[in-house]
């Protein structure tokens, strides 16, 4: 680690706030095509675990759905310090793991299946219209995990991810290309979320 690099982990570490428990990283297929993508995610999750996050989630933004079964299989490889649940399109099973990973599961998509999966309870008699409320909603989320921060390498503007949990999280864009994407980055990202005031829609 260079001297600047141990800089800022000093700087996060000593921080009076705290870092995020829970972070999420919103990258793209074509970000998982460069060479080292993969490698560079096996790192951010060792970053984020070493740096204070007990949770981690990863939203692949695609385009073309046929790439995803390449995408699953390249992920799984992926040397992962705890637990990985992935999640495609079609998944509807909740996932509860430490690292989440979603390839192609869009926001969307994951809300308006929650809602009919809610209607269609309500409708069958399971459930009164009176009893549903946002921990209804929440329970028939693939990813129910609200994140503290949201990182997004490369452009200044989100995909389809997380409408619902990302509500009240704190949003971090960075110019860096997720090619480029190094430990300082990261801990430029945690240090501006540590020197936040968080307001939580207030």
């Amino acid at each position: 680690m260079g001297l600047y690099d141990r800089y800022l982990a000093l700087r996060v570490r000593r921080h009076d706030a705290d870092a995020p428990d829970h972070v999420a990283l919103v990258i793209t297929e074509r970000d998982l095509l460069e060479a080292g993508a993969y490698d560079t995610l096996a790192d951010f999750f060792g970053w984020a675990f070493d740096y204070g996050a007990d949770r981690v989630t990863v939203y692949v933004s695609v385009l073309d759905e046929a790439a995803v079964p390449t995408l699953e299989r390249e992920l799984a490889r992926v040397s992962a310090p705890r637990e990985v649940a992935a999640r495609g399109p079609d998944d509807d099973q909740r996932a509860d793991a430490p690292i989440q990973v979603s390839v192609g599961h869009g926001g969307k998509q994951e809300f308006a299946t929650a809602v009919r999966n809610v209607a269609e309870a309500v409708d069958s008699g399971e459930m009164d219209p009176e009893d549903v409320d946002e921990d209804v909603v929440e329970s028939e989320l693939v990813f129910p995990e609200e994140p503290d921060l949201v990182i997004k390498t490369g452009a200044e503007r989100l995909s389809d991810f997380m409408i619902w949990q990302s509500v009240y999280s704190e949003l971090y864009f960075t110019d860096v290309n997720w090619r480029d994407f190094r430990k300082r980055d990261y801990l430029r990202a945690v240090l501006d979320y540590e020197n936040r005031q968080r307001r939580f829609g207030r």
